[in-house]
């Protein structure tokens, strides 16, 4: 049977009673952040991480990047900090190495799923938060089933928890499609990685 994932997203949230855990959340670009932070920030004290070595050029990673300060101004947002990882690209080319020519949702995307999410789980476990998640679910383009899987797997491994989700659900892309309008969000037209734009 097929798991939801928002409504695991909810009952866990139903159970903080008013208590904010600490989420680090990966950010993969402001516009799919936008409607994910109307999801989480009431419930948890978030911090952003920006760390995504799949996308190239290194001109576009540092456009994405600074859209979400923006974002934090726009939403008032002024309790969300933002970590900002190195870039990075190697990272991503070693992890799809040999899947250059795979399909779109093929074996490099989980690839670099992995790769960013269990950069994600490691920074959250030095740093202590409660939880780490991603904004990827987001997006109708990216399998929330293979990204909560690779989540788990990882919270397992840094022994931190992982936040479940599909914030595509309850309309949430179609939110950060008119959110992005309002605030005048550069949004990009491929999803970061090389391979993607042949």
């Amino acid at each position: 049977m097929k798991v939801d994932f928002n409504k695991r997203f909810e009952e866990l949230t139903a159970t903080f009673g008013g208590t904010r855990p600490r989420l680090l959340l990966h950010s993969c670009c402001a516009p799919c952040t936008s409607a994910v932070l109307e999801r989480v920030h009431p419930f948890f004290d978030v911090t952003l991480y920006y760390f995504n070595p799949n996308t190239h050029p290194e001109e576009e990673y540092e456009k994405r990047g600074a859209e979400l300060p923006k974002l934090l101004r726009a939403g008032g947002y002024e309790d969300v900090e933002i970590i900002w990882g190195e870039y990075a690209p190697e990272v991503f080319f070693d992890a799809a190495k040999g899947l250059e020519s795979e399909p779109e949702g093929g074996a490099r995307c989980e690839r670099c799923f992995d790769t960013r999410l269990a950069g994600t789980a490691k920074k959250a476990q030095e740093l202590d938060f409660d939880y780490f998640g991603t904004t990827l679910t987001v997006s109708p383009h990216k399998n929330a089933e293979l990204i909560n899987e690779i989540g788990q797997r990882l919270a397992v491994e840094h022994g931190i928890r992982w936040l479940w989700s599909d914030f595509k659900k309850r309309d949430g892309y179609l939110r950060s499609i008119r959110l992005s309008r309002e605030y005048g969000l550069y949004r990009q037209c491929y999803c970061g990685c090389v391979f993607s734009t042949n």
